[in-house]
């Protein structure tokens, strides 16, 4: 009789099996700010639009009860609502940067895409800004 190359796994329940790859989606958040380079984007604000896309990891599914076990988006908005109010930008570029720092103190957070766009600044234009897409290193310095 031939013997078998299966073997028994034993599965350790306190282990998950499962790897969640999860993304926030906040599009088109709208909001008044002084923002800009020049002296008149200084005095007046203007209406800029945010985007993001923002990717996670987890290795449990999300709990219900337990506000905790997810990145939330409101508290994404109000984060960014922090940061145009605590000082003036004068890139969308340096805004950005401000949005990566914060989001990624969140180690589950693997990678965000940010979208900044300017609505009012060109007559020709419905909107001018960046994108940046801005992925954890899991590589050591």
């Amino acid at each position: 009789m031939k013997k078998s190359n299966l073997k028994v796994v034993k599965i350790d329940k306190n282990k998950s099996l499962f790897n969640y790859e999860k993304k926030i989606l906040i599009n088109d958040l709208i909001l008044d700010l002084k923002l800009g380079y020049y002296d008149f984007e200084k005095e007046k604000a203007q209406k800029v639009k945010f985007s993001l896309e923002i990717d996670y990891q987890d290795k449990k599914p999300s709990n219900d009860k337990d506000l905790r076990s997810i990145v939330n988006y409101a508290t994404i908005v109000k984060l960014i609502k922090k940061l145009i109010k605590k000082k003036h930008y004068n890139f969308l570029e340096t805004l950005a940067e401000a949005v990566f720092d914060e989001l990624f103190k969140d180690k589950r957070i693997g990678k965000i895409m940010l979208k900044i766009e300017k609505m009012e600044i060109l007559k020709e234009c419905s909107s001018v800004g960046i994108q940046i897409t801005k992925k954890r290193s899991h590589d050591k310095l």
